[in-house]
């Protein structure tokens, strides 16, 4: 199975652009023979994209029945390739940083974030929350688990499982000096203690994060699209 990692640019706020961004790598993916594109964590509005007042964020926050959404899931039954995104989810008057895996048309799978770092919690109220599952599920004939940036920090012990690939879409800013000094590896240890198999991707967003993207096997880098450059990184699993 390939699998695409895609370290692309995102613009804040801009949802028209950052859906091309999406179609853009979908395509080249395709192209490369990839059956799944990975996004990073909120790639769809972008990680700055709430301003932490809910009447407000509603509007940024879009729902799985939304026509973004429904787009997107056209555009993988278009290309007959999968792909999985971040998004800030709305779900009736609750809003998540989740993750997406669409294809032919439909939602695979849905994962809601369960670490609360993704948000200003000091000014939030109930209506931003996490999610409570981390359940494999049945892809590609392998089994595959989800997890969002901090979640594999804050909670390894949810992810420790016999599952063969976990994806690991995030949202970091070290630059690239400080990631590859020694937070790489961190990062690679880290993955260990959840999954052999683990696929990180992270998103580019001018001054703020940096992209790059690695497979971790075991405590090591497979491979990987370096911090800093924007492009895809195919890996087979």
């Amino acid at each position: 199975m390939k699998i695409a990692l895609a370290s692309a640019k995102l613009i804040d706020r801009d949802i028209p652009y950052n859906r091309k961004q999406i179609e853009r790598y979908a395509r080249e993916a395709k192209a490369a023979g990839a059956g799944l594109v990975c996004f990073g964590e909120t790639f769809l509005q972008g990680f700055n994209c709430f301003q932490w007042d809910f009447e407000t964020d509603r509007h940024m926050a879009v729902g799985t029945d939304s026509e973004i959404f429904r787009d997107i899931c056209a555009l993988s039954a278009e290309l007959q390739t999968d792909i999985l995104f971040g998004f800030a989810e709305l779900a009736g008057e609750a809003i998540y940083s989740s993750a997406a895996l669409v294809g032919e048309g439909r939602i695979k799978h849905l994962y809601r974030r369960i670490s609360k770092g993704w948000k200003e919690y000091r000014r939030t109220d109930g209506h931003y929350r996490e999610g409570d599952c981390t359940l494999s599920f049945a892809y590609g004939g392998r089994k595959f688990l989800i997890g969002l940036c901090g979640d594999l920090w804050d909670y390894p012990e949810r992810f420790r499982a016999e599952e063969d690939v976990l994806l690991w879409p995030v949202y970091i800013s070290y630059p690239p000096e400080e990631w590859e000094g020694g937070i790489r590896q961190e990062y690679a240890e880290q993955a260990a203690k959840c999954c052999g198999k683990v696929l990180m991707v992270n998103c580019m967003a001018e001054g703020d994060a940096y992209g790059g993207a690695f497979f971790f096997r075991d405590g090591a880098v497979q491979a990987q699209l370096p911090v800093g450059r924007e492009g895809l990184l195919i890996v087979e699993v």
